[in-house]
């Protein structure tokens, strides 16, 4: 099935608010905690990894009634829409902590808040990343859906990543600045959420052959809808999700390896955008720097997420990714240099990373619908909920851990947090702690993360031969 140039976009508009949420509190937030709340380092890294650890637990339940929203509805939009509507508002509370509260009660203000942002975009989240499988049965249209997803995702990584903190900067008084950085960004989030909700039209749910899961699907008890009296029966069916999930795991070898390799480079990157602001002051000198470096990052990833695309195209998804890969993995090891000669040499080399950051970001989303179209081929249909549920959670993890990696070496090399307008002098550990965590690390993540893409199955002609039986089946 060929997708129209309006599909595509409004499914690429939503990666705008898929951007902006994360990139914005990777960057920001653990920042946010230490330097303007006074938020221990480690107490910092914890309540990000916290509100990231619940993700993990409502994931799957979403997955799962997003399915059962596509079963009934024929669309998983109204999840997407609450999404879309829901995220702007815990947004900005996330960044409204009173001026006058002390560091303990700003850090649980910014808990409880940050888990309500999280889940909110969860509801759109797992959906989203449902629909390209269900969107196209082609190979070749996934590759185009996505590409063009990641060059509206890299725009908005930028503008997000670049923009935010210049805009957090206009005001003088640092609160009032992350109010109005909340602000504006939650407004861009829930309109691009908002307008991708749409993609999917509402439809009678196509019938296709029974498989095994589609069999044990029909004689298992239905999942609640997210809304109505019933929803209360998401919560009951926890343990049949969490159930599905491992099934999953267990039985997808191609999801499997997708996802380890995935996680791995979440950490990687997550590592190195909580450590960017911290670059930037600390080893820079100058905080505005983090605008230059995520222009040097994400402007080149923009010009090559099509350049990924035709070369995924010429060689295959899976190649295309493990040259990706090892670039980035170069260049991330050359930002060593920083601990002896910071300047602005490290825009070069953080382009080539942001070259092959593209990559990183649009082959294996390029992937995951052969994925879960390969197991609809090959077990039946009606687990693609459960799938983008796994996969969110795998990505809000290692996101999250990145956080946690960044504030543990703080922590353990002596960073000192501070509250607003309060200047402090940083141990040079810390400031090395800084520069460790933005290259070494990120370089061996993505390294290790090659070894679980060796074991990838899937190849182009498994797809394309999976699809022209199931069009031969539909036709005879």
């Amino acid at each position: 099935m060929t997708l129209s140039r309006g599909t595509v976009a409004r499914y690429a508009v939503g990666s705008v608010g898929t951007g902006g949420f994360g990139t914005l509190p990777g960057l920001v937030l653990v920042y946010y905690l230490t330097d303007t709340l006074g938020v221990a380092a480690l107490m910092a890294g914890l309540i990000v990894t916290a509100a990231k650890v619940w993700d993990v637990v409502i994931d799957p339940v979403i997955g799962a009634v997003s399915d059962r929203e596509q079963a009934r509805h024929g669309s998983r939009r109204r999840l997407m829409a609450a999404g879309g509507l829901l995220l702007p508002i815990f947004f900005v509370l996330t960044f409204a902590v009173p001026a006058t509260w002390g560091p303990a009660a700003a850090g649980a203000w910014v808990l409880l808040a940050f888990v309500c942002a999280a889940t909110a975009f969860s509801l759109f989240q797992v959906p989203y990343i449902a629909l390209p499988a269900e969107l196209t049965d082609s190979y070749e249209e996934r590759t185009r859906l996505l590409t063009a997803r990641v060059v509206v995702l890299t725009v908005a990584i930028l503008a997000f990543g670049g923009g935010a903190p210049a805009l957090r900067s206009v005001v003088p008084d640092e609160h009032a600045g992350y109010l109005l950085m909340a602000a504006a960004a939650g407004l861009v989030l829930g309109a691009s959420l908002l307008v991708a909700a749409g993609v999917q039209r509402t439809g009678r749910r196509r019938r296709s052959r029974p498989g095994p899961s589609a069999a044990a699907a029909s004689a298992a008890p239905p999942v609640a809808t997210a809304s109505g009296p019933s929803s209360s029966g998401a919560w009951r069916r926890l343990p049949a999700a969490y159930r599905d999930a491992v099934a999953l795991l267990r039985t997808s070898l191609p999801f499997r390896t997708l996802l380890a390799t995935f996680v791995l480079q979440a950490l990687a990157t997550g590592t190195m955008l909580a450590g960017a602001q911290y670059v930037a002051r600390w080893v820079l000198g100058d905080e505005g720097a983090v605008t230059f470096l995520f222009a040097a990052l994400v402007a080149p990833a923009v010009v090559f997420a099509p350049v990924w695309g035709a070369v995924a195209h010429r060689v295959g998804k899976e190649r295309a990714f493990r040259m990706a890969s090892g670039v980035f993995t170069v260049a991330a090891l050359g930002l060593l240099g920083l601990a002896w000669s910071p300047g602005a040499w490290v825009y070069a080399v953080v382009a080539v990373a942001g070259a092959a950051y593209a990559g990183l970001q649009s082959l294996p989303m390029a992937m995951l619908p052969d994925v879960v179209a390969h197991d609809a081929r090959s077990r039946g249909p009606g687990r693609a909920g459960t799938f983008s549920g796994v996969w969110t959670a795998g990505e809000t993890t290692g996101f999250a851990l990145g956080s946690t990696v960044l504030s543990l070496t703080l922590a353990v090399t002596g960073y000192v947090e501070s509250r607003a307008g309060v200047v402090v002098v940083q141990p040079d550990a810390a400031v090395l702690g800084i520069v460790l965590a933005f290259s070494v690390l990120p370089a061996v993540l993505v390294a290790a993360s090659l070894a679980a893409l060796h074991r990838y199955p899937l190849r182009k002609e498994d797809v394309d031969a999976a699809r022209s039986a199931a069009t031969h089946e539909e036709h005879a």
